[in-house]
């Protein structure tokens, strides 16, 4: 995986809430996006609400990329998604930056 070349295709963006009531959809979703690509690249920047079924979307997409030998990387977390993490302490394992904008800086 380190010599490869990822294709970066353009992000995936997530706008509705991350809830048990998207979470079949969504799965499907960010699964086809995964397989359709070298490097999914998602932006989570207009989720207002994540709930427990929305984390773990999110884990099941990064360990299904280490699973494909490809790449999964949020890209944008929107406050609620910077607070889920938090939460469950796993910003640093998810592995992705956490960028805090300028505003609520």
């Amino acid at each position: 995986m380190a010599n490869r070349k990822k294709k970066s295709d353009p992000p995936l963006v997530i706008a509705e809430d991350m809830t048990i009531y998207n979470a079949e959809a969504q799965k499907q979703r960010l699964l086809d996006a995964l397989l359709a690509t070298e490097r999914l690249e998602i932006d989570l920047s207009a989720v207002s609400e994540i709930d427990s079924a929305g984390f773990q979307l999110l884990v099941l997409v990064k360990r299904e990329a280490r699973r494909l030998d490809k790449e999964a990387l949020i890209v944008a977390h929107s406050e609620a998604v910077r607070e889920v993490l938090d939460s469950y302490n796993m910003a640093a394992a998810f592995g992705d930056p956490l960028l805090i904008p300028a505003v609520k800086a």
